[in-house]
């Protein structure tokens, strides 16, 4: 199956509740937040969603937004993804429906005087996504 073959890809053990938020970020368009995982599986306790959140960005399977809002985000991140700046992608932070989006198309950095080095970004547009213009 697809989710077994993603989270072995990143060498991550399958477990039945590692599977099943896998799931619901792959089905969910936007980032997820740790509440809104919650909120679509009740059933889960909170610190099972949040190890195993921290697991998957350990192994590269995820990585978090910081989109200005005090809630951190998280959003798949591509089968290619290192998570390295070389891999650093826009995102878009609604101000209507408060929604954030991972926009996949990588971004260079080449403004930067060759004595700077970026050690981490935070790329966020805000607006009005395309559902609310």
């Amino acid at each position: 199956m697809k989710l077994e073959r993603l989270l072995l890809q990143r060498e991550i053990n399958i477990t039945a509740n590692r599977l099943l938020i896998l799931s619901n970020l792959i089905a969910e368009p936007t980032t997820v937040s740790l509440k809104m995982l919650e909120e679509s599986m009740p059933h889960m306790e909170r610190s099972t969603i949040y190890r195993t959140l921290k697991t998957f960005e350990a192994h590269k399977l995820v990585h978090t937004i910081d989109d200005g809002t005090g809630i951190t985000k998280y959003g798949l991140c591509a089968t290619s993804c290192d998570c390295t700046l070389q891999d650093q992608h826009l995102h878009f932070h609604c101000l209507q429906c408060e929604r954030t989006i991972c926009l996949q198309e990588r971004i260079t950095i080449h403004c930067l005087p060759a004595q700077y080095e970026v050690q981490s970004a935070h790329l966020v547009l805000k607006g009005r996504c395309a559902d609310c213009n």
